[in-house]
């Protein structure tokens, strides 16, 4: 018998992927190739995500829950931008004057390979953008790979590859919300940061890097709100540590060296956290901090890791 396993549920329109072992499970929607949940004991789920793919459907730009960021991350002032000596402006959604969250967080991914074995459980997904805004009419490809692996880690690999036949801008980040139960004031956190952008009062950065040092080492969350994006440092040790002291459950993040860039936002009812890991910073088709320039037919990957575990 295999360690790992994988299950496909594919009898209603979203498909609906479930990757396993005795420890961990992981359950991924073909619709947006988000993330719903990740489970350690197969019971304490700490993604706060969507009941079912249709209310994910129904729901998803009500605070894009694991969205998918692509092909702009976060805010993109007045949803528009200058490239090649040209103005684009973006057609889709919008909050408070700014474009949000790219354009594929709503996308129906297609599944082109799954597996399992003693080592992993994995499933890929697809799809092709064709140039169906406006705003950003340059063919591109994005490929998620999901890869559960022992002691409790998953990994999600996004590689973005270039159909176009001219150079095209591109940033690349999720919007996945964690809980770890109870209230988020109740929890420690750790960030490993001493930097972050600073924002005007529409949350676009105004190109300056700032200090911040707070969690730099485990303190309890307490009333702090935040709405930021933080320049990770470049070490071996995870983004960010969030650990509940009731219950020992311990979620750690750890992106690789393309996301280089953790956007953290607590929404009002504190329950749950967006920890959102971003290869450039907000508006980044603007202020170019961290923008990549992919030449036709060039990809490029960007990997995170998740991490569960109980200590108590």
């Amino acid at each position: 018998m295999m360690n790992f396993s994988i299950e496909i549920d594919s009898e209603n329109l979203f498909p609906v992927i479930h990757l396993r072992n005795e420890n961990t499970s992981a359950e991924v929607y073909s619709f947006g190739a988000l993330l719903n949940s990740f489970a350690i004991k197969n019971s304490i789920n700490i993604i706060d995500g969507f009941n079912s793919p249709q209310q994910g459907f129904d729901n998803i730009t009500s605070g894009f829950k694991s969205a998918k960021l692509s092909p702009f991350v976060c805010r993109l002032a007045n949803g528009k931008y200058i490239y090649n000596n040209s103005e684009y402006t973006i057609n889709k959604f919008y909050m408070a004057g700014e474009a949000i969250h790219g354009l594929l967080y709503d996308a129906f991914f297609s599944i082109i390979d799954s597996g399992a074995d003693n080592d992993a459980a994995f499933v890929t997904l697809e799809y092709n953008y064709n140039k169906k805004d406006e705003g950003y009419p340059f063919n591109y490809t994005c490929t998620i790979n999901y890869r559960l692996e022992k002691d409790n880690f998953l990994w999600v690999r996004t590689t973005i590859k270039n159909n176009a036949v001219i150079a095209i801008p591109v940033c690349d980040g999720w919007h996945t919300y964690f809980t770890l139960g109870g209230r988020l004031n109740e929890l420690l956190f750790e960030l490993n940061a001493a930097s972050m952008v600073e924002f005007n009062d529409k949350l676009i950065p105004s190109g300056n890097i700032i200090p911040y040092n707070r969690f730099a080492k485990p303190e309890i969350f307490g009333n702090t709100f935040l709405d930021n994006c933080f320049l990770l440092n470049e070490n071996k040790k995870p983004a960010c540590v969030l650990k509940n002291p009731k219950t020992g459950l311990q979620l750690s993040v750890h992106p690789q060296k393309n996301y280089p860039y953790l956007q953290l936002y607590t929404p009002e009812n504190r329950k749950s956290i967006a920890i959102e890991n971003l290869s450039a910073v907000p508006n980044a088709f603007n202020n170019k901090i961290g923008l990549t320039i992919l030449e036709p037919g060039e990809d490029i990957s960007f990997l995170t890791g998740y991490q569960v575990s109980v200590y108590l």
